[in-house]
């Protein structure tokens, strides 16, 4: 028999596997309790569409049976994977989590040993406890009480902070300092200390020791009046010592944890990621991948490991340095100011990411408990969407969209690809809930969107979150680029700021012709005593090279919005609390 032929029957015996009596078999169901996988409900799809020669399959249904379905590996989806609809009973779970059970008591404290995954020792940034996020051993349990550093030592790439605040940590192997700076936090591990009196150099480990020493923006505060960067210390079992708070011992591959009043973990469900992404959906320029669709699918329990090994050192919205240096003299760039600086940028991992697709749309779906940003439409991504889905406690960003310059291109230049269809474009992001995201990575923001064109984000609710509600646009120059016709409306957007400032309800760079922002509400901003400029935030705020966009019918609570280095066409009509109270109530998720 032909290997052809052995692949078809093996599809049909899996469809029958996973139907029941009675279903069609474009129906194909996974159950959360053994049996074919999701991957596997995939591959019986593909085979069925190969086996289809005369084309009269139509759209195909994949079953996600209520309980956890559990990966060891991401879903990865090609452009052979067509027209498939992938539906969620009711509690159906997609997780990259593992259960950490065996736990002992030792003192105040509980222990367990942490599996290994796939051959190796399991290394994680995040633990969960019956759903709330753990808190991972810092030395503070109150921002408004972190330490604040003394100086920066740029020559000699040495940071000077308090000796007082680092004698806990003065033996812990792998210590790491979260620094607060105007609008991002680096993640920077400690290789060693140095006393000196009342003071302590703190070196940190490469890369992130040359990019924080080199790069110019954002930078650790020193000022006149007291307000220097603050920081906090984490990852040290040395600093092991408030209820709630958790830490991984790399030599032993233990996991300690310090428990809540009346909490006993051997009753628990304990948490913690596995994996980084759980579905890639990836196809090419000339043959992207198109129409998938997952509806009423929870997403949970993900991580990012890169600040382990490398460090985090962004330049804005989570998108981190790989190299940036200060130039001298200033480049000369026609119709923009000077520029100071060079920045090339990487892109931290997502729950979910999709490149190179069309008509791909994430209806009704849950993403939760997750260390690295949600939902990420990368590149060559067009006519596809998130609509009434909820996204809960991200590290990162909420949602992602575009382009923030590709790994090669230097970040400032002017963006604009031969080939076209890298843009994404003809995206909608709308009637979302957006809450408790970039809890990890202050800088990070609700929604994230980069070189996009023709796309759609509105009547969304963004709350809770530390930095900005809605970022759009990139590079920082006033040049025409690949953005245009973006719109913005109806979204409802309060409580941000939660740790940042040099911030806005809603934040635009870029030119962007025909773009419009109109009918969105910002109010309810947190005043963190610990930002580098108290008087730095806005509710709105076009930065620099913003030009060709439209401001109007915009609610908020007083006229405190920024215009810095824009460019020309942007209209400013209408914005602040004289706006009519019917957009008030419209905006936000729609009934």
């Amino acid at each position: 028999m032909k290997k052809s032929h052995l692949l078809i029957l093996s599809a049909i015996a899996l469809i029958c596997l996973c139907r029941p009596t009675g279903i069609s078999a474009q129906d194909l169901h996974v159950r959360a309790d053994g049996g074919p996988t999701l991957a596997e409900a995939f591959r019986a799809a593909r085979e069925m569409r190969r086996a289809d020669t005369l084309g009269t399959l139509g759209t195909l249904t994949i079953q996600l049976e209520r309980g956890i379905h559990r990966l060891k590996e991401p879903l990865v989806i090609r452009p052979e994977d067509r027209d498939i609809v992938v539906r969620g009973r009711d509690g159906a779970v997609v997780s990259g989590g593992i259960a950490i059970t065996g736990w002992k008591r030792e003192g105040k404290l509980w222990v367990a040993q942490v599996p290994d995954f796939n051959g190796r020792a399991l290394e994680f940034r995040q633990l969960w406890v019956n759903g709330r996020k753990a808190v991972r051993a810092r030395d503070v349990a109150d921002f408004e009480q972190m330490h604040r550093i003394r100086s920066v030592d740029k020559q000699r790439r040495e940071l000077w902070v308090p000796s007082e605040a680092v004698k806990k940590i003065r033996k812990a192997p792998h210590a790491e300092m979260v620094l607060h700076e105007m609008w991002c936090v680096s993640v920077l591990r400690i290789a060693s200390l140095r006393i000196e009196g009342d003071s302590a150099a703190v070196i940190f480990h490469e890369p992130e020791r040359r990019i924080q020493f080199e790069h110019p923006w954002p930078t650790p505060m020193v000022t006149n009046d007291g307000r220097n960067s603050a920081f906090y210390l984490t990852n040290a079992k040395e600093l092991l010592d408030e209820p709630g708070e958790w830490y991984l011992d790399l030599a032993t591959h233990k996991v300690y944890y310090y428990p809540l009043a009346g909490e006993d973990l051997r009753t628990a469900e304990v948490t913690v990621p596995m994996l980084e992404t759980l579905v890639r959906i990836a196809g090419t320029a000339d043959t992207p991948v198109s129409g998938i669709r997952f509806e009423g699918v929870t997403f949970s329990h993900t991580t990012w490991r890169r600040p382990s090994f490398e460090g985090h050192v962004p330049l804005q919205a989570g998108m981190y340095l790989t190299d940036a240096y200060k130039l001298r003299p200033q480049m000369v760039r026609r119709d923009n100011h000077k520029l100071d600086n060079q920045g090339w940028l990487g892109r931290a991992t997502a729950a979910i990411a999709c490149s190179w697709c069309e008509n791909v749309f994430f209806e009704g779906c849950d993403l939760r408990h997750l260390g690295g940003s949600g939902l990420d439409f990368e590149e060559g991504v067009h006519h596809s969407g998130a609509t009434r889905c909820t996204l809960q406690d991200i590290g990162m960003n909420g949602i992602v969209a575009g382009s923030f310059s590709p790994a090669p291109h230097e970040t400032h230049k002017p963006y604009r690809p031969s080939d076209l269809r890298e843009v994404c474009s003809g995206l909608t992001i709308s009637d979302c809930l957006i809450d408790d995201v970039a809890n990890d990575d202050w800088g990070c923001v609700g929604i994230a969107a980069g070189y996009v064109a023709e796309t759609t984000i509105a009547h969304n609710e963004i709350r809770e979150v530390s930095y900005t509600g809605i970022s759009l646009g990139w590079g920082w120059n006033r040049d025409l680029v690949c953005m245009h016709d973006n719109r913005v409306e109806g979204n409802l957007i309060h409580h941000y700021a939660k740790h940042m400032y040099d911030v806005a309800g809603i934040y635009t760079l870029g030119n962007q012709p025909g773009t419009l922002i109109e009918g969105n509400v910002v109010r309810d901003i947190y005043t963190p005593g610990y930002a580098h400029d108290p008087h730095h935030w806005f509710y709105l705020y076009t930065d620099e090279g913003s030009s060709n966009i439209t401001l109007r019918n915009n609610w908020t609570p007083e006229e405190k919005y920024l215009q810095n280095a824009n460019g020309p066409g942007n209209l400013w009509e209408h914005n602040g609390p004289m706006v009519d109270d019917s957009i008030r109530q419209r905006a936000g998720i729609r009934p």
